[in-house]
């Protein structure tokens, strides 16, 4: 059974956003907590969920690996869908993640994944630490929806500058995030700050929501 955990706007919301967590990371992480908190700053309701093999952790305190790719986008695709029936999507549907979560997401945004309107990606992880040859392109070029990654220029799993020599498919907007890890954090001399680089990238996911609140509009018109 998936559990959801709501951080919500004060007032309506302008869109609603189901976020996956990284893989070492529970849904209420430090930075699932500022990510969700800033969102909802955004005026963006926020639902976290943890896969399987993350809840079971948390029932037994016993650390496991994430599952096979194709299961953990078999429970995404299940959480889009207890969502949906569940009548709480206020505004556009935006399937966000963490890092694996990202991963997953977009990766499930190879089929068709309704009432989902868009992909945020959140650090998305375009190869191994370590390990730039092992190009994780296939979801990116794959994916059917409008996506938006806010990535850290510095991020260990995919920089700016590995972003920047591909050729990579629109529509698809990139944040940069000054100077930021994986985890959004930048250096003490950079002159940013993890609290500015999380705001940033809350809104340009908010951004990201009114514009796909206002293509359905349009659509519909």
């Amino acid at each position: 059974m998936v559990e959801f955990l709501w951080s919500r706007p004060d007032g309506t919301a302008s869109g609603t956003v189901v976020m996956a967590h990284g893989s070492g990371g529970p849904m209420d992480s430090p930075f699932m907590e500022r990510m969700a908190g800033a969102l909802a700053a955004e005026g963006l309701a926020v639902a976290r969920f943890e896969f399987a093999y993350m809840a079971k952790r948390r029932q037994d305190g016993k650390k496991r690996f994430p599952s096979e790719l194709d299961k953990l986008v078999a429970e995404m695709r299940n959480a889009v869908r207890l969502m949906a029936e569940s009548g709480d999507c206020q505004g556009p549907l935006i399937l966000a993640g963490k890092s694996l979560g990202g991963r997953v997401a977009v990766t499930a945004a190879a089929e068709p994944l309704a009432p989902v309107a868009g992909i945020a990606c959140l650090g998305y992880p375009l190869h191994p630490t370590g390990e730039p040859e092992k190009l994780r392109l296939s979801p990116l070029l794959n994916c059917k929806l409008p996506l938006i990654i806010a990535q850290g220029t510095r991020d260990d799993f995919g920089n700016r500058a590995e972003f920047e020599a591909l050729s990579l498919p629109k529509p698809l907007d990139i944040v940069w995030l000054e100077d930021g890890s994986h985890d959004f954090g930048p250096r003490g001399q950079s002159g940013a700050t993890l609290k500015g680089n999380i705001a940033a990238a809350a809104a340009a996911v908010a951004a990201f929501a009114h514009r796909l609140a206002a293509s359905e509009e349009g659509s519909a018109a």
